[in-house]
């Protein structure tokens, strides 16, 4: 019982809800078997539902159906009423959250009743709710179209002589499916690139033809700003259509909903990513101001929950530019938002890194030599940051022996190929650093030659540094 979908719906419900809920189904309209309330009741006692010796089907017969004979026909027949039941409280709610769209719903039920007056109050009232809408995203412009689409069907019930809406459903639906259609062409750009699909996107090179001759649509953010993200995540080339992107994002953050501007912050991000990848340290500076918004926006969280990727990031970015106070703040105001579990791991390491950066070397040390995780890759650039301080404190003893000991323990912990390859170039790299002679000229360009060419690795920059210093 523990693994069926039942369990599994139950256990999302927060306090409110699983109130609601029991309101939903102690109405007869909705439920008329006892053995169903019951059998809720019981489940949401306590901790029934979080306890596997709880949810044994037998134990819960029992507390369902005291003093009778277990029967596991009768248990799947509760269980599937009650799910069904929950079924549709969820799909109800879901339903009622967007008023544009059940009240346009509502219009239709009138108009084909032929209640007029009533279908007018209705199609009024979900007018005016669509035009009170804080947001003008894709959903907004289905909400129009629906909207304008039920007026005409209302409009030709009444003779050929009314004047029909037919521009205005036009243009909804034009607005609705470019909006669509532009943001799906960007999931399916990144999808691509990551996961090596190959997807068919019909009719885009006509869109992007059309948009780029009348740029009426394009006064739309919602189509604009996928309109340019896609430009700039398919041409890195092309920063005039990021420069375009950004504008729109610092414009029009706040006509989307939240979870919607992620997604378009993080298209953003992921094209200074590339750029900075590609060398344009500039990008560095347009990635932050992009972490800086979105983090003061809480355009990052979700479900409440700051990713500790984009923690990570953040930090990193910020550090590369020196922002320091910034980073100080961040693991100050906003640490809290991480997921529990990683919270503390995290927060030791990005602190350890920021006083690593400020070359207080002194608290950072001691923090990464007592760091300790069960994520291999964590620990791995912990033992690197370390690895960083003992050679530009001349400590070559200790690194010397934690070089060897960061071998046999990528080697124990049998760590994926391409992160194997990064750290081992690293470590190889930085035992020919301490191998070189200053005076050896002809050595320390020869290294050089092998540390820009090598791929894959990690610390360039450092390690390029470091033989300028010899």
């Amino acid at each position: 019982m523990e693994k069926s979908n039942l369990i599994s719906i139950l256990r999302t419900f927060d306090k409110k809800e699983a109130r609601e809920f029991r309101k939903w189904l102690n109405s007869p309209a909705h439920n008329q078997r006892q053995d169903v309330i019951d059998l809720y009741e019981y489940l949401m006692t306590g901790h029934h539902l979080s306890s596997g010796k709880f949810l044994e089907k037998q134990r819960v017969y029992r507390a369902v159906f005291s003093g009778r004979t277990f029967s596991d026909n009768e248990m799947r027949q509760s269980m599937h009423f009650l799910f069904k039941v929950v079924e549709g409280f969820l799909a109800y709610n879901e339903l009622f959250k967007d008023h544009v769209r059940s009240q346009t719903m509502l219009a239709k039920v009138y108009r084909q009743r032929q209640l007029p007056k009533l279908f007018k109050k209705a199609i009024d009232t979900s007018q005016k709710i669509q035009k009170q809408q804080p947001f003008r995203n894709h959903q907004y412009f289905e909400n129009e179209y629906a909207l304008q689409f039920e007026q005409y069907s209302h409009l030709t019930g009444l003779g050929r002589d009314v004047p029909y809406n037919l521009q205005e459903v036009s243009d909804a639906n034009d607005k609705a499916y470019l909006a669509n259609k532009l943001q799906l062409s960007c999931f399916m750009i990144a999808h691509q690139k990551v996961f090596q699909a190959d997807y068919k996107m019909r009719f885009l090179d006509e869109i992007l033809d059309s948009l780029e001759k009348d740029g009426t649509f394009l006064q739309i953010p919602a189509i604009a700003i996928y309109y340019y993200g896609y430009k700039a995540v398919t041409d890195k080339d092309d920063e005039e259509s990021y420069k375009k992107l950004k504008k729109q994002i610092v414009l029009h953050q706040d006509i989307f909903p939240q979870h919607e501007n992620r997604i378009i912050f993080l298209m953003a991000n992921n094209y200074c990513i590339s750029q900075i990848n590609a060398g344009k340290d500039a990008y560095f500076r347009e990635s932050f101001e992009l972490y800086v918004l979105g983090i003061k926006k809480d355009i990052f969280l979700e479900n409440g929950v700051l990713s500790r990727f984009t923690f990570g990031n953040a930090i990193s970015i910020a550090l590369n530019l020196q922002e320091f106070e910034w980073v100080e703040k961040l693991i100050g105001k906003n640490s809290h938002q991480l997921e529990e579990k990683h919270r503390e791991n995290y927060v030791r390491f990005y602190q350890a890194r920021l006083y690593f950066e400020k070359k207080e070397y002194d608290k950072a040390m001691p923090m990464f030599a007592q760091y300790e995780t069960d994520d291999i890759l964590m620990s791995l650039l912990a033992k690197t940051m370390l690895m960083k301080m003992y050679y530009e404190l001349d400590e070559f003893s200790a690194l010397d022996s934690l070089i060897d000991s960061m071998r046999a323990y990528i080697q124990r912990k049998k760590v994926m190929g391409y992160h194997k390859a990064v750290f081992k170039n690293l470590l190889t790299y930085t035992k020919k650093l301490l191998k070189i002679f200053p005076s050896d000229k002809k050595q320390i360009e020869k290294l050089r030659a092998e540390i820009q060419s090598a791929d894959p690795i990690m610390e360039q920059k450092w390690l390029l540094e470091q033989l300028d210093r010899l």
